[in-house]
């Protein structure tokens, strides 16, 4: 699969894609926290790679039988996605792997799915040379490759068609057979029905001399610059213009590739699964996997490998067939060498079509679980899921890959951003009949009442720069209408001595910036020279960082000492009642005589 990668979909000599299978797997063995995890290169993080040669070909810079230039321009885009994964790794950020929604995995992962498999018709029908000549559809949107293999569907080559559905056929049925059967033959899953295949399409490439007849072979597999194990530092000046081309891309193959290993190493880490797939009680580091990837990426990087990551299929089988320790990977680094130094005249008469079919496989896998997560958003009626996946997967089938990751991550971060800015404060009212208990009003108003002359406002998260923007605004809803979803044009519901006492249940307050604190001292500034009363309740505890910008600040004591600030929220409503009451009875005191 590595040199399928390599020559289809990252455009760079087949080799290189060998190389991933060297270093990787070897740097990761030595740093990674899961013994049973399998690094090597992956369909969509080849493509991506693949697209920024592409890039690099269509401005100039690099030409498409340039093997040792496009080879160079893989080893910036692998070294780069390693340097961000090491720097994340050092800096602590192992919880990046939950960032990305599932609606943009899938929409994306099912684009590159469709991408892949429009690509490779082009190679499995044996139209390549057609396309080099007919405008630059190689280099075109899926779109425009579909448009071409339609008119020029009468032009394909018999034998390649023949040899590439044949075998993918061959493929998908071993693939279903063995899924069917491993229930009850567990064994199954050991029959290596692709390397069957691949031996086969060369001896009989060779026996039948199929080459001769215009099917295209692999023919010489070697490095583009005659050693078996070039190096070549990723990072030196001549190379700037790479770097500038491919620092999205690479951002991107990283966050991609930590999340498929995230995947992996938590199904094998927790000992999750079938009995012996895992192991029992080991502990995994996200950040030290980071380091590990990335270092792994950046070694690869300077033999110009292709991104390489840790696979779910792969680190699974290697976990039923009985690894259980980072020597299965040391192992694989070994034969990787001896296949480079000794077998690699044996891959002369392997079909680049036979390669373009195990990738479509790929590429299918890759989509087939799309229209059971499409039917699940449609049933639960998540319809702003359903158009985020559409959107990244018609951006990316009718203009481009980069326009579908920019979108995808636009739309993300503004959902992100919407989610983290919007307060969630509720207004509370007084279950009736239950000492204690109050409940958010503005979902069930039938089932509470509101506290007479009081105003309780819960706010049941940390306050920060970012959601404390619109606060104001939200609290001077619940003062005029009793609920934040009220348009501000309305007419004024709430009569104002009803917001006499200002109670806030602050219990979620569990951190708070400098710019939430600056917020908070303003509202309560306000409220105070209206001449309201203002409570907290459940405060965090004296001496934690809330508190001491609390006090820092002037909260408390502006809000009247410690005195207002309270255990829960019934007491806050006595403490009210009490305060109000000592006030009537200073201002009348012939009424405390009588």
């Amino acid at each position: 699969m590595s040199l399928s990668y390599a020559a289809n979909l990252g455009h760079i000599p087949p080799i290189n894609g060998l190389y991933s299978f060297v270093f990787n797997p070897f740097v990761y063995a030595l740093l990674g926290s899961c013994p049973q995890m399998v690094v090597g290169p992956e369909a969509a993080g080849s493509l991506l790679l693949g697209g920024v040669v592409k890039t690099s070909i269509n401005s100039g810079n690099s030409w498409d039988d340039d093997d040792a230039m496009n080879a160079r321009i893989a080893g910036v885009v692998t070294g780069m996605a390693g340097a961000v994964i090491f720097v994340a790794g050092l800096t602590r950020l192992g919880f990046l792997d939950s960032v990305l929604s599932r609606p943009f995995l899938r929409g994306f992962i099912s684009a590159i799915g469709f991408v892949i498999l429009v690509d490779q018709l082009i190679p499995e029908m044996g139209l390549v040379h057609l396309a080099k000549h007919n405008g630059g559809v190689s280099h075109g949107s899926s779109m425009d490759k579909i448009v071409f293999l339609i008119e020029n569907a009468k032009n394909a080559h018999g034998l390649t068609c023949a040899v590439a559905f044949g075998s993918f056929a061959v493929i998908m049925v071993c693939r279903e057979l063995k899924r069917r059967l491993q229930p009850r033959l567990p064994s199954v899953a050991y029959v290596p029905d692709r390397f069957v295949v691949v031996v086969l399409s060369a001896v009989f490439t060779w026996h039948f001399s199929w080459h001769k007849k215009g099917l295209e072979i692999l023919g010489d597999v070697r490095s583009s610059s005659g050693s078996p194990f070039p190096f070549r530092f990723p990072f030196i000046p001549s190379h700037m213009p790479h770097v500038r081309e491919a620092m999205s891309t690479s951002f991107l193959i990283a966050l991609l590739g930590f999340f498929e290993s995230s995947v992996a190493a938590k199904s094998l880490g927790g000992g999750e699964g079938k009995k012996g797939d895992g192991l029992q009680g080991m502990s995994l580091s996200a950040n030290r996997e980071l380091v590990a990837l990335g270092v792994a990426n950046v070694i690869g990087g300077c033999f110009m490998a292709l991104p390489a990551f840790g696979g779910y299929g792969r680190s699974k089988v290697n976990a039923a067939t009985g690894g259980k320790t980072p020597m299965s990977s040391i192992l694989l680094s070994l034969i990787t060498i001896i296949c480079i130094l000794f077998l690699l005249p044996y891959f002369y008469y392997l079909p680049k079509s036979v390669l373009s079919s195990m990738i479509s496989v790929v590429a299918y896998s890759l989509i087939e679980e799309a229209p059971h997560d499409i039917a699940f958003f449609v049933h639960i009626r998540a319809y702003p899921e359903l158009i985020l996946m559409s959107l990244i997967f018609l951006a990316t089938i009718f203009y481009s890959l980069p326009l579908g990751i920019a979108l995808g991550i636009g739309l993300s971060l503004l959902s992100v951003i919407r989610h983290a800015t919007k307060p969630r404060i509720q207004i509370l009212g007084k279950v009736p009949g239950q000492e204690g208990q109050f409940e958010n009003a503005e979902s069930e108003p039938e089932r509470v009442e509101f506290v007479e002359g009081c105003l309780i406002v819960k706010i049941p998260e940390p306050l920060t720069f970012a959601n404390t923007g619109d606060l104001k605004n939200r609290l001077r809803r619940l003062e005029l209408y009793g609920t934040t979803a009220a348009h501000p044009a309305l007419p004024r519901v709430r009569a104002p001595e009803h917001n006499s006492n200002i109670i806030f249940d602050i219990h979620g307050v569990t951190s708070l910036d400098g710019s939430g604190t600056m917020v908070l001292t303003e509202i309560v500034d306000n409220y105070i020279s209206r001449g309201a009363r203002v409570f907290f309740c459940r405060c965090p505890k004296e001496g934690t960082k809330v508190w001491r910008l609390f006090e820092g600040s002037g909260i408390v004591e502006r809000c009247g000492g410690r005195k207002h600030f309270l255990k829960s929220v019934e007491e806050a409503l006595r403490a009210a009642e009490m305060e109000r009451m000592s006030e009537f009875f200073e201002r009348n005191p012939g009424e405390g005589g009588a």
